[in-house]
């Protein structure tokens, strides 16, 4: 089997890894890939979508899975540009993919179809988005649009608000789009990621992610600094609770307003006193859950993808460890506000029980490996116990250094009792 993997950071790298890794060896290539994945991917010469397509038809390639959510939404979208020439894609076509890049769009389909959220204004200024939050604070502020984890601000008070406010509608810093005004909600996050295939489905492994920059949960939001996941982090009531009036709820409404799917889901939960409540949906897996959550995953991903894209769902393929897994972000100097490129990594040749999947590095002139993005590497390690997956995670993050690192010391830790 021939599989082509779009995107280029830490998710990439873990998928490209679990699918090289599936029974009979698929051989796998990468677009646009970074230096680590093409250690274990091959490289591909295309210069946008419709090269790339042309390529994949051209060398027989057997699937394509999205990773990178931008590629889905891009131009004429990688899965309808693949669908025109007959190539499995596992991921969605640009018409449903707009689940993840329009917030407003995911609002209004998530209310047609009763699905608890929170309640929610869209603005188009910069004064109608101070006249919805009406002084109610906190609050959260999306931007409508892709803006690659960075785009969502909880907001404590007036002059946080008025910060991203005008980072939106006057810096325009993640290009022109529209403002949610959302209602602020309390509990525990979690995030469910499903398999879905037309009108069928199969939950994968939770998880959480801890997304501000510094310990404490205190600082600005990033893309990610870290995750933990876990069979044991949603009890069984409480996931049939998310399976019957969530998943299955939204697996309906894309049916019957004609939006196609075959790809991953991720379903962002807040578990509110209320009951489970969406804040998001991700039309791929996410990043770094998507680093926690591989390791756990057993069987034949390829061979599972393959079918899903050509409309089976072949669950017998999967297993799903019943064990903990942990992954702690190492950041660049700057992030998340800028990144530094060209700090040495050290530690890097060390081994053990634990896996190091690369999101921003690259080789430097010596052969070695060097800054070059905000989010540069995640480490993770698995136990059969959360403390024993966590500490096994920080023990080897530990190892690893270099100039300006930033990192958290609680993920797996913060948020538990």
């Amino acid at each position: 089997m021939r599989i082509l993997v779009v995107g280029k950071g830490g998710r990439e790298h873990a998928l490209v890894r679990a699918l090289a890794e599936s029974p009979g060896s698929p051989e796998v290539f990468c677009f646009p890939g970074s230096d680590a994945i093409f250690e274990i991917a091959k490289p591909v010469d295309a210069d946008g979508l419709e090269s790339l397509v042309a390529w994949m038809k051209a060398n027989a390639v057997d699937l394509c899975v999205a990773g990178e959510e931008s590629y889905l939404v891009k131009g004429a979208g990688l899965a309808n540009l693949c669908a025109k020439e007959g190539i499995p894609c596992w991921g969605p076509p640009k018409e449903s993919a707009q689940l993840e890049a329009s917030k407003e769009f995911a609002k209004e389909f998530l209310i047609r179809n009763g699905i608890p959220t929170a309640r929610a204004t869209a603005t188009a200024t910069l004064d109608e988005a101070v006249a919805a939050i009406g002084g109610e604070y906190p609050t959260v502020l999306k931007f409508d649009g892709l803006a690659a984890g960075k785009g969502v601000a909880v907001c404590a008070d007036e002059a946080e608000a008025m910060v991203f406010l005008d980072e939106v509608f006057t810096q325009r810093r993640f290009g022109a789009g529209r403002v949610l005004v959302e209602q602020y909600l309390t509990g525990p996050e979690v995030s469910i990621f499903a398999a879905i295939i037309d009108d069928r489905y199969l939950i994968f492994t939770p998880a959480r992610d801890y997304k501000r920059i510094g310990d404490g949960d205190v600082g600005p939001n990033t893309g990610g600094m870290g995750a933990v996941a876990s069979r044991g982090l949603v009890d069984a009531d409480l996931l049939d609770v998310i399976e019957h009036e969530i998943v299955v709820p939204t697996v309906c409404g894309l049916g019957r307003e004609g939006l196609p799917y075959r790809g991953f889901l991720y379903f962002g939960l807040m578990l509110t006193p209320e009951g489970p409540k969406v804040i998001e949906y991700n039309c791929r897996f996410g990043d770094p859950e998507c680093q926690a959550v591989m390791p756990l995953v057993h069987g034949d991903l390829a061979g599972f993808c393959l079918a899903g894209a050509m409309g089976e769902l072949r669950e017998y393929l999967l297993s799903f460890d019943d064990g903990w897994s942990v992954c702690v972000i190492l950041a660049s100097a700057g992030y998340p506000e800028s990144s530094r490129s060209g700090d040495g990594i050290d530690g890097l040749e060390k081994s053990g029980d634990f896996r190091v999947y690369h999101a921003g590095t690259r080789r430097d002139g010596q052969g070695g490996w060097e800054t070059h993005g905000g989010r540069v590497l995640a480490v993770v390690a698995g136990g059969a116990t959360r403390m024993e997956a966590v500490e096994k995670a920080h023990a080897a993050a530990d190892l690893i250094q270099f100039d300006g690192a930033q990192r958290r010391r609680d993920i797996g830790i913060l948020n538990f009792d």
